[in-house]
C-alpha cells in the first residue's frame, strides 16, 4: 500500500457512504479517480480531479462538488487537515504532521519494496534475439538494456517475469554464417584466400570464431561445405552464441531461457501450428494480392497457404509459404508464440529493432487467433541510437565488419553509464548517446548526479557513525519541516506514481527521470547547507533535527530501489 492507494481507498469509501447527500447517481466513473502530487506552485501534497469526473456524468456543477466533497474530506478523513478547490474543480489536499510521518513510518517498514504496485502476473520478455552471426552490436544494447530493465521493474512488482532469447538459427543467413567460418577455417588451415562475396560475414570475428573452433577440433574435415555444414552449423553457432552471451553478461543481462527456431523445425511445431489455425477457419488456400507500386521480380501468383490477418486487425493477410512452398519466416515465427502460449504465459512482451515496426500488427494478429483472443502480446520498438564526441558523429572502430559492437562501446564507457545512459529518453524515439557527457562528473552526466547523491549520504551515515538500515522515529510535536525539506517529501510521495506508470505503459525511461530530478533536490538541499549554516546537516558532529536525517534516508532508500531496477551500482564514496 502506498499513500495514493492508501487513501484512495478512503476517499472512494467515503463517496460511496455519502452518495446520497452528495446527489450521485451514477458512479461508473469512480474508477477514473486520481490522486497525484499537485504542482509545486500550489504547496499541497495531494491533489484529486474527483469533482471533475463525477459531476459530468451526474450533470453537477464541478464547482459545487467540490465543495461539497471537501467538507466531507476535513470531518472524515484524519490526515486531512487542510483542504482547497482549485481551478474547475480539482481538490488540493495539504496532510496533517502526523498524516505525514505515518506515511514515512510506511516507507521505512517496507524500504525495499517501496513504490511497488503489486501484482501477480506472467510474463514472457522475450529481448535481443540478436541474429546467431556475431557479437551485438549498438542497436542490440539499446533493446538489451531495455528488456532487462522492463523485466526487473515488473518483478519489483511481483510479477513472474521470464526473460528470453530466441535464436534466429536457421535459414539462408545461418548458411551464409557458417560458410563465412568454413572458408575462414580453410584460409587458416590451407593458406587459401578468403573471399568476401555477397551475403558472406568478412568480419575480424569470423577469423576468431574459426581459430576457436580449430583448436578445439583439430582434425575437422573442411574439404566440402556441403559434407561439413551440419558440424560446423553447431560449432560456428555455439562460438556465436557465446559472444553474444559474454556481451550480455558485460552489460549485467543473463536470460533464462534460450529458445532455437531450428528445434521448433525439428519438433515441426510449424505445421502443428498452422493446423491449429486451420481447425478455427483462420487459413485458407489461395492467392496474395500483389504489392503496391512496380511489381518485383521474385513475386509470381503462386497458390498457397495464407492467415487472416485481416481478421485481427492486420492491413492485409499474411503469406506462410514461399514460393517454393517452404515455410516463411513468419510462418516459423508463428510455431515461436504459439509455443510460448502453450507454456502458458497470459502476457508476452517483444522487444523489436527499429527495423521491425513493419512487423508488430501481423505477429499480434497471430498471438490473438492461437490464443482465442486470451494472450496478450505487447511489441515495443527500440528506435536507433547515434554516438556522439566532442559534439560530432563518432565513428569507432568496426572490428565486427560493417557494424559497431557492443564491446567497442563499453570500452569506451562502463557498463552503469551506459545502462543509465540508454534509458535517458523513450525507447520509441532515437537517442543520441554523447560520449563526453557520460564521462562528465557533473550535474551534466545524469547517471554521475544520482550515484554521487548517494554517495554523498553515505558519507554522512560515516560521519555519524550510523546505519542506512536504522529507522527514525520523529515525534509529531518536534516535525517541522523546512522548504528544501517539503519538496523532498512531496517527490519521495511521488516515486510509487513513477513505478506504477512505467510498469503501466512499459516505460522504464520514467526512473531515471526521476531519480535526477530526486537526486537535484537533494544537491540543493546539501548546497544550501554551505551557503547557510541553518541548513547544514551536519554540526560538531551531530545532526541538529531529526527531520534531517530521515529525508536523507528516504532518499537512499528511494534511489537504492530505483538504482537496482536499472541495474546500475551504487558506490559509497566517489
Amino acid at each position: 500500500m502506498n499513500i495514493f492507494d492508501n487513501y484512495l481507498q478512503k476517499i472512494n469509501k467515503l463517496i460511496l457512504d455519502n452518495k446520497k447527500s452528495l446527489n450521485l447517481k451514477n458512479l461508473d466513473n469512480l474508477k477514473n479517480i486520481n490522486l497525484e502530487v499537485p504542482p509545486e506552485q500550489f504547496n499541497f501534497d495531494l491533489s484529486t480531479n474527483i469533482s471533475l469526473v463525477l459531476s459530468k456524468p451526474n450533470k453537477i456543477d464541478s464547482n459545487d462538488l467540490a465543495n461539497k466533497i471537501k467538507e466531507l474530506f476535513i470531518k472524515f478523513i484524519i490526515h486531512f487537515e487542510k483542504v482547497e478547490v482549485a481551478g474547475p474543480g480539482f481538490i488540493n489536499i495539504k496532510l496533517s504532521k502526523e498524516g505525514i510521518l505515518s506515511n514515512i513510518k510506511d516507507i521505512f517498514n517496507n524500504r525495499n519494496f517501496y513504490g511497488a504496485k503489486k501484482s501477480n502476473k506472467t510474463f514472457n520478455i522475450e529481448f535481443v534475439s540478436a541474429n546467431p552471426t556475431g557479437p551485438m552490436h549498438v542497436g542490440h544494447c539499446r533493446g538489451a538494456i531495455y528488456g532487462d530493465v522492463l523485466s526487473n521493474l515488473l518483478s519489483f512488482n511481483g510479477n513472474k517475469v521470464v526473460k528470453e532469447y530466441y535464436i534466429n538459427d536457421y535459414g539462408n543467413q545461418i548458411e551464409n554464417f557458417v560458410e563465412s567460418v568454413y572458408r575462414r577455417i580453410r584460409e587458416i588451415k590451407y593458406n587459401e584466400k578468403f573471399i568476401a562475396k555477397e551475403n558472406l560475414y568478412p568480419g575480424d570475428y569470423i577469423r576468431e570464431i574459426a581459430n576457436n573452433i580449430l583448436k578445439q577440433n583439430k582434425n575437422i574435415a573442411v574439404n566440402n561445405f556441403k559434407d561439413s555444414f551440419k558440424e560446423l552449423k553447431q560449432l560456428s553457432l555455439k562460438e556465436s552464441m557465446a559472444l553474444i552471451k559474454n556481451d550480455l553478461k558485460l552489460l549485467g543481462i543473463t536470460h533464462d531461457i534460450f529458445s532455437s527456431e531450428t528445434d521448433l523445425i525439428n519438433k515441426d511445431l510449424v505445421s502443428k501450428a498452422v493446423k491449429c489455425l486451420k481447425k478455427d477457419n483462420y487459413v485458407e488456400e489461395g492467392f496474395l494480392t500483389p504489392p503496391k507500386g512496380e511489381l518485383s521480380k521474385d513475386w509470381k501468383k503462386i497458390k498457397r497457404l495464407i492467415f487472416k490477418s485481416t481478421l485481427f486487425g492486420d492491413d492485409m493477410d499474411r503469406a506462410l509459404q514461399k514460393n517454393d512452398g517452404s515455410w516463411t519466416y513468419f510462418a516459423n515465427d508463428v510455431a515461436y508464440h504459439m509455443d510460448k502460449i502453450n507454456r502458458k504465459f497470459n502476457n508476452l512482451i517483444n522487444i523489436l529493432g527499429a527495423d521491425h515496426t513493419g512487423y508488430i500488427k501481423r505477429i499480434t494478429a497471430a498471438v490473438l487467433a492461437l490464443s482465442k483472443k486470451k494472450v496478450n502480446l505487447n511489441c515495443k520498438v527500440c528506435q536507433l541510437v547515434k554516438l556522439y564526441k566532442d559534439g560530432k558523429p563518432f565513428k569507432m572502430s568496426k572490428r565486427a565488419g560493417d557494424f559497431i559492437s557492443a564491446q567497442d562501446l563499453l570500452n569506451e564507457v562502463d557498463k552503469d553509464s551506459l545502462r543509465f545512459m540508454m534509458l535517458n529518453r523513450s525507447n520509441d524515439v532515437e537517442l543520441d548517446f554523447d560520449f563526453d557527457k557520460v564521462k562528465e562528473k557533473t550535474k551534466d552526466n545524469p547517471v554521475f548526479y544520482v550515484q554521487y547523491a548517494y554517495a554523498r549520504i553515505n558519507s554522512i551515515v560515516r560521519a555519524l557513525n550510523i546505519n542506512l538500515n536504522d529507522k527514525i522515529l520523529i515525534a509529531p510535536d518536534k516535525f517541522n519541516p523546512n522548504i528544501y525539506e517539503e519538496k523532498i517529501l512531496r517527490k519521495i510521495f511521488e516515486w510509487p506514481k513513477i513505478i506504477e506508470s512505467a510498469s503501466f505503459k512499459y516505460e522504464p525511461h520514467k526512473i531515471p527521470y526521476y531519480l535526477y530530478e530526486l537526486s537535484t533536490l537533494f544537491h540543493s538541499y546539501w548546497s544550501k547547507g554551505n551557503e547557510d549554516n541553518k541548513f547544514k546537516f551536519i554540526k560538531n558532529g551531530k545532526v541538529e533535527r531529526d527531520e534531517t536525517l530521515a529525508f536523507v534516508f528516504l532518499i537512499a532508500i528511494v534511489i537504492k530501489n530505483g538504482m537496482n531496477i536499472l541495474g546500475v551500482s551504487l558506490p559509497e564514496k566517489m
